[in-house]
């Protein structure tokens, strides 16, 4: 019983999103911002990114190339530190 319950989610769309990193800007300087324009973030190089499924977070990773694409090597997952004794 429990295959089946788990099976009719199986094939249900979620969206993925890998957050890079933030800021906050003043409606002034977003209106500021064109084509070229660098805005910085609060992550550090070395820092991993966040890894969301339907604005949940999920894991943690390192960015990757692979074929000219961006990709998400999962590094940790969220929950999964075993508890401490």
């Amino acid at each position: 019983m429990e295959e089946k319950t788990l099976d009719i989610v199986l094939d249900v769309k979620v969206k993925l999103t890998v957050q890079l990193g933030s800021t906050h800007l003043s409606m002034r300087e977003v209106l500021e911002l064109s084509a070229g324009s660098v805005v910085q973030l609060d992550q550090q190089v070395n820092d991993p990114v966040g890894l969301f499924v339907n604005d949940k977070l999920v894991a943690y990773g390192e960015v990757v190339v692979l074929d000219d694409n961006f990709g998400i090597k999962i590094t940790e997952l969220v929950g999964s530190a075993k508890p401490s004794a």
